[in-house]
């Protein structure tokens, strides 16, 4: 247990040796002293993305195509200057500060991640992303290691709360706002929905929210009830005020018995999977990032050799993946598998996105770092057709 409570330390940027010796946990750093009245998200500092300036959501997000014959074309994202819809985006575990819960700064990692699951969605809607004291990689770490002191798990919660009322009260102005998370970040979206927004009158503005790489539960067979009192899983690309929820396992990994994601243990309770894919009415358009995966690893040596002279950020190999919801006993979960018909030539022949610590793979977290790229060119048509719904005046 030891060991593997230190592999998974190094497989997520934690220094090994930390784990080896006994945990010291320094309270995060305080947050800046504002003026009575102020808020810490008054400052610029405290988003990572905000429209109309440069930051990780301004630049063009530039993807290659490769096809079966091995022919390329790029596709190049630019923010929508005109977008017609907000986008408010929670980031997951990815702090790479050494106390339990980060500050209200911006490090690698949140850069990071903003680039890879949020950058995107600034074509078609105007990115917002604060920062927040999330438990950090080394909180995770720790918490693994059945030492959890110093982490404080409400502390994040109150910050997204507090950012989101900043944003309301600032920026909104009656538009319609997509929620997007993933991990860590859909659990601060799910606590701010049931906190702040389910059953009030803000509900109005919910286009939908993408709470991706977390177990959101509804009764077994039902849709409403579990996780939310109202709140229902999207049944259809123009359907709006919904979720989508899912986890990405293998198809040839399913789910294990001690999977983290895609597994209910309540009695009486299923896990969320929408198809992304299937509601967004188009085949499967990944974004995968080409060298370094989320948590900036780098990715495996084979797909990197498979894409070589490749200059881009993201990479899409077109009738390679399928992707489908699968019902398995107790799991429910995004199924991953590719189409060896399809492999082709002059492109990898499979994808990225598992936990990989010395050489050994993490089954129980499935496909998790690529939860977001694998369907991210379906997200974002499924945002604009989710977005227009919403602004129908039949609504």
């Amino acid at each position: 247990m030891h060991r593997l409570l230190v592999t998974l330390a190094s497989a997520f940027g934690v220094a090994a040796a930390c784990a080896q010796t006994p945990i010291a946990t320094p309270l995060a750093p305080p947050t800046p002293a504002v003026a009575p009245g102020a808020s810490p998200w008054d400052a610029p500092e405290a988003w990572l993305c905000r429209p109309g300036r440069d930051d990780p959501c301004a630049q063009p997000q530039a993807l290659t195509r490769i096809d079966a014959a091995g022919r390329r074309s790029t596709e190049v994202l630019r923010a929508a200057a005109d977008a017609p819809f907000d986008c408010f985006y929670v980031y997951p575990t990815i702090s790479e500060d050494p106390a339990p819960n980060s500050p209200l700064a911006a490090g690698p990692g949140e850069r990071r991640a903003a680039a890879q699951q949020f950058a995107p969605f600034a074509s078609v809607c105007r990115p917002f992303a604060p920062l927040y004291r999330q438990v950090t990689l080394a909180g995770l770490r720790a918490a693994m290691g059945g030492q959890p002191a110093g982490i404080d798990a409400e502390l994040p919660v109150q910050d997204v709360r507090a950012a989101w009322r900043h944003y309301l009260a600032n920026d909104n102005r009656g538009r319609g706002v997509l929620l997007v998370g993933h991990s860590q970040g859909s659990r601060m979206l799910v606590e701010l929905l049931k906190r702040d927004i389910e059953g009030q009158p803000v509900q109005r503005q919910l286009v939908a929210a993408y709470l991706v790489g977390l177990n959101v539960l509804v009764p077994a067979g039902g849709t409403t009830g579990g996780t939310f009192a109202r709140l229902a899983p999207c049944r259809s690309g123009d359907e709006v005020g919904c979720f989508l929820s899912w986890a990405s396992f293998r198809a040839s990994a399913p789910p294990p018995g001690n999977a983290r994601f895609g597994r209910a243990r309540e009695a009486g309770t299923e896990v969320v999977c929408t198809d992304p894919v299937a509601l967004s009415g188009m085949p499967v358009q990944a974004w995968l990032p080409r060298s370094a995966n989320l948590l900036g690893q780098p990715q495996p040596a084979d797909w990197q050799q498979g894409l070589a002279g490749v200059d881009t950020p993201f990479v899409d190999l077109p009738g390679l993946l399928r992707l489908a919801c699968v019902r398995d006993g107790a799991a429910h979960y995004l199924a991953v598998g590719t189409d060896p018909a399809a492999a082709g030539t002059g492109r990898p022949a499979t994808v990225p996105g598992d936990l990989v610590a010395v050489g050994r793979v993490f089954d129980d977290w499935g496909l998790h770092l690529a939860d977001m790229q694998l369907p991210m060119g379906n997200l974002l048509a499924l945002a604009r057709r989710q977005g227009a719904a919403w602004r129908a005046p039949a609504r």
